[in-house]
């Protein structure tokens, strides 16, 4: 059971950064939905922004105007100063808390550790986890991984992490998505910011080598900002017939294009949690995926899996599920099924108990 005399005496800071930009990314669809969550429980909760975030969400909140680096060194000299019992939760980043050191509890929770893995990754983000975060395992108070399969790499980097300061969490569908599917018949669609580590570019070429009637039949949709190194991703959407990349979606957009497409794909070479595969099990949509990171442990037995080096392996899985009815009703059920495994209150609840155990 959770004290909850202990959960009122705490004083959680946040940054809460990613959850309140106009265009959130896959980690700030995480935090949106888990601090979302959070501000229904009986603690108390002060969230950290900067200058650009947009604050109509969570109403009041602490804004620190510096940007860059200097942001972070103002909110650790500002932390510093709060009263004993103040918790730093960082879910997106790790200098606050290396700037911190042990001066006041910090909980850095880790999404992935993609910058120590041979997958593609932006250098910047590469150099400054490889700088930070040995540092800041060793010195915080509690590490939380949204996924088992994130807690075990934290273990093989950092074996002095064990239960109780590791934390195994989850999550749950990036926003209150309707159970309304009514496919179009027409649409595979891929969600996600364009970069090498999704493997768009493997999609668009499987895509291609389609029978000339499923190309005609079925068009492949790309949803999702521009990420880095993209400049290939772009071309092969544009020189290939029946694929179109519609951009960065709103709310409406996304929750209606889930709704009615056909299939979600996503072939991705490593996913610290996969929230598209869980916003489709929700709406009972049937989903092509790769068993690579979490994603495996998220799709269970409710996804199709496929070979993420192969564009035939991918193209023999589009197949499948684009003309397959049984398999498609089979995954349809078992994503239903799935989708209960994954929600913000349980996740909420593995943090509030983890944090005071």
């Amino acid at each position: 059971m959770i004290s909850s005399g202990r959960l009122v005496a705490m004083q959680y800071m946040i940054d809460a950064r990613e959850a309140l930009r106009e265009r959130r990314t896959g980690k700030g669809e995480w935090l949106f939905g888990f601090l979302q969550e959070l501000s229904r429980r009986d603690v108390s909760l002060t969230f950290i922004a900067d200058s650009v975030a947009d604050t109509r969400e969570f109403g009041p909140l602490l804004r620190i105007p510096a940007l860059g680096f200097r942001w972070h060194v103002d909110v650790s000299r500002m932390v510093r100063r709060m009263r004993p019992d103040t918790l730093y939760i960082a879910p997106t980043s790790f200098i606050v808390p290396f700037l911190l050191g042990r001066s006041v509890r910090s909980v850095p929770i880790v999404h992935d550790l993609i910058a120590f893995r041979r997958e593609p990754h932006q250098l910047k983000a590469r150099m400054i986890e490889y700088g930070t975060l040995s540092r800041v395992m060793r010195r915080a108070w509690r590490v939380c991984a949204v996924s088992a399969t994130t807690a075990r790499d934290l273990q093989l980097r950092y074996p002095f992490l064990q239960p109780p300061v590791l934390l195994s969490l989850s999550g749950g569908p990036s926003h209150t998505i309707p159970l309304r599917w009514e496919p179009d018949g027409r649409t595979i669609l891929c969600i996600g910011t364009l970069c090498p580590r999704k493997n768009q570019k493997r999609l668009v070429e499987a895509y291609a080598m389609l029978p000339a009637g499923l190309r005609e039949r079925f068009r492949l949709c790309f949803m999702g900002g521009r990420g880095w190194k993209d400049q290939s991703i772009l071309r092969a959407i544009r020189r290939t017939k029946g694929v179109a990349w519609e951009g960065y979606a709103s709310t409406d957009v996304h929750t209606a294009s889930l709704q009615s497409c056909h299939a979600l794909v996503l072939p991705s070479l490593y996913e610290g949690l996969g929230m598209p595969v869980i916003d489709a099990f929700h709406v009972g949509i049937p989903v092509l995926t790769s068993a690579c990171g979490a994603l495996r442990e998220v799709a269970g037995d409710a996804a199709l899996f496929v070979d993420p080096d192969d564009p035939l392996s991918i193209r023999d899985g589009l197949v499948r599920i684009l003309t397959d009815d049984v398999l498609r009703a089979e995954l349809r059920e078992r994503g239903f099924r799935r989708a209960r495994q994954f929600s913000w209150s349980v996740t909420v609840d593995r943090f509030l108990e983890g944090i005071c155990c």
